[in-house]
């Protein structure tokens, strides 16, 4: 662990402190250096370490014990939605499988959304879907419409909570779209879906959930031969 001046003090204690229990330099139950060893190993100061890892203690990474070691916790069991906002900033060193969970967690909870939204808020879902004839063919175009279009959806599904759960997706969407995108056939899927979705809204919504639902599974299995 060596400190990189680029980086924010407080940033780079996350960043060592969080890719290592991911990378499983420190698994479940072990026990983290002492304060004093951890801030001379990472190079900041103690109250910088301190204020990090109390914040990485409330998210669930770590349990703190006064007088006693830091234990890494097992994050499956003891995260909170606060951690997912964490993670998307080390996409690189999640593990096995959990992008095709999160996947499967979207797949559940975006029909809903969708559905929603196409009833309460038909106008601004279709106003927004009428712009996807212009994309332009790229990854990156696709990746931001893509993403926009589901917190578009969800600020319009008539509870804030939707938007606030997938706020903490955002990064990880955003760099996991690039990705996905850089299909060119699953940029002909997505213009289609969008053109389809758009139909359906207009028709009256009632086949929004479905379709949606339909869409979402596709690109599981797309990002299953990606892998």
């Amino acid at each position: 662990m060596n400190f990189k001046p680029s980086i924010r003090p407080a940033l780079h204690v996350e960043q060592q402190v969080v890719t290592s229990i991911l990378d499983g330099t420190y698994p479940k139950g072990a026990v983290l250096p002492n304060e004093r060893t951890l801030a001379e190993k990472i190079g900041v100061t103690r109250q910088t370490l301190r204020e990090i890892l109390q914040r990485l203690s409330r998210e669930g990474w770590i349990t703190i014990h006064h007088g006693k070691p830091t234990v890494v916790n097992d994050y499956w069991e003891k995260g909170g939605m606060g951690m997912l906002s964490t993670m998307s900033r080390y996409s690189e060193y999640l593990p096995n499988g959990f992008v095709l969970h999160l996947l499967e967690v979207r797949a559940n909870l975006l029909p809903v959304i969708a559905g929603l939204s196409a009833k309460r808020a038909p106008e601004v879902i279709l106003k927004y879907l009428s712009g996807a004839g212009k994309l332009e063919d790229k990854a990156e175009a696709f990746s931001v419409y893509d993403w926009d279009l589901q917190l578009l959806m969800a600020s319009h599904a008539g509870n804030p909570v939707y938007r606030l759960i997938l706020n903490d997706f955002s990064r990880m969407f955003e760099s996991l779209g690039l990705k996905y995108f850089g299909l060119k056939k699953v940029r002909k899927i997505s213009l289609h879906y969008y053109l389809e979705l758009y139909d359906a809204i207009d028709r009256g919504g009632e086949d929004v959930e479905g379709m949606v639902f339909s869409t979402m599974e596709k690109s599981i299995e797309i990002w299953k031969k990606l892998k």
